[in-house]
């Protein structure tokens, strides 16, 4: 957990959440997980969350948005470190987007295929039958 500095703004946990469509548990538990922190407000009431934070806690939601899991983020906060070095980090998020564009490569070239198969073996039936459908499943005069 960070020291807040003078005069920075913390942005109490409720407001975050809604400003960045999330929900506050959805925020606690990224908490929980060990991939953002938040800081003691100095009233000891609530928790909250400094620029900085609000910043990662943004990261964190295109990362999501990227497809990477929670057990990635976590080896990507590893990899950050205790001394929030970007450039140690900024290699591993490399290696993961790489990792996820071929899994998303792979999942393309399959659904082609299946696409393919589909076409054909439609095809197939519908010349069998003589049956032909247009877009919307209508039966045509072909």
């Amino acid at each position: 957990m960070d020291d807040i500095k003078d005069g920075e703004e913390i942005t109490p946990i409720g407001d975050l959440a809604i400003s960045l469509g999330l929900t506050t548990r959805t925020i606690r538990y990224w908490e929980e997980v060990g991939i953002i922190e938040s800081v003691q407000r100095s009233d000891g009431a609530t928790r909250g969350f400094t620029p900085y934070y609000v910043r990662r806690i943004k990261f964190i939601i295109k990362l999501k948005e990227l497809g990477l899991t929670i057990k990635e983020m976590q080896d990507l906060y590893v990899a950050y470190g205790e001394a929030k070095q970007t450039e140690r980090m900024v290699p591993r998020l490399v290696e993961i987007l790489d990792e996820h564009i071929e899994k998303i490569d792979e999942k393309m070239a399959k659904l082609a295929s299946l696409r393919k198969d589909i076409v054909s073996y439609r095809q197939k039936i519908a010349t069998k039958f003589g049956a032909s459908r247009d877009g919307d499943g209508n039966k045509s005069d072909a």
